[in-house]
């Protein structure tokens, strides 16, 4: 039996043929796209905090960004920090997702001020952490998350979702029925709950390791 897994995101041609070499079928959709925004910067800034690649991207296209070449950087995700640092900033702290991060600003970082780059879809957990730990900030949001919703027509045995918005863009047009759904972590996954229960969450958060945990899945 040939196994299919539509992925909810297009990847590198490495990452799949990763999954083509465990004999497994692929399909793959890009179910959210990025619109960067025009901003004002109104102010300055010594720290700053990113949680996403497209927040890096968004601000780097503002004439202003270099003013910040000094700023120590605060973000969620290895890839975010490699970006970062290749354009030369230097990276402070880095978490896996936005609890932790919020966790080392509130525990370590309390009488600091911060500007937070972010998207249109953004989560609750770092500004309000922020909040009630009374550290301030000013937010700014450089890029729009747009669902890019489509009816997917063959059955799939597994789902890869990468986001949140990516679930529920895939949900507007499609049911999750006996499709083990793999997710790159938990905040994806929770976007899941009462949806299914076959739900499989990558043991670090990154494109790669879902691929893995699915290859992996259907190995057995």
């Amino acid at each position: 039996m040939t196994y299919r897994v539509l992925s909810t995101k297009k990847l590198q041609p490495n990452q799949k043929m990763y999954l083509l070499n465990a004999g497994l079928s692929v399909i793959e959709a890009d179910f959210i796209g990025i619109r960067y925004r025009d901003f004002e910067i109104h102010n300055t800034a010594s720290n700053l905090i990113f949680t996403s690649q497209n927040g890096v991207i968004g601000f780097l296209k503002h004439k202003a960004s270099g003013v910040f070449a000094g700023s120590s950087i605060f973000c969620v995700g290895e890839k975010t920090k490699k970006l970062l640092e290749h354009y030369g900033f230097k990276v402070v702290e880095m978490a896996h997702d936005a609890e932790k991060l919020a966790a080392i600003l509130t525990e370590n970082y309390a009488t600091e001020r911060f500007m937070f780059f972010s998207g249109s879809m953004r989560r609750e957990t770092l500004p309000q952490a922020l909040n009630s730990a009374g550290i301030l900030f000013t937010e700014i949001q450089v890029y729009d998350t747009v669902l890019t919703p489509r009816h997917i027509q063959t059955k799939c045995n597994g789902l890869l979702f990468f986001s949140p918005s990516g679930v529920e863009s895939y949900l507007k047009e499609n049911t999750i029925t006996d499709e083990a759904c793999f997710c790159i972590g938990q905040t994806t996954a929770n976007a899941l709950t009462c949806i299914t229960n076959k739900v499989i969450i990558a043991n670090t958060p990154s494109i790669e390791n879902v691929i893995v945990q699915a290859r992996n899945y259907y190995a057995k």
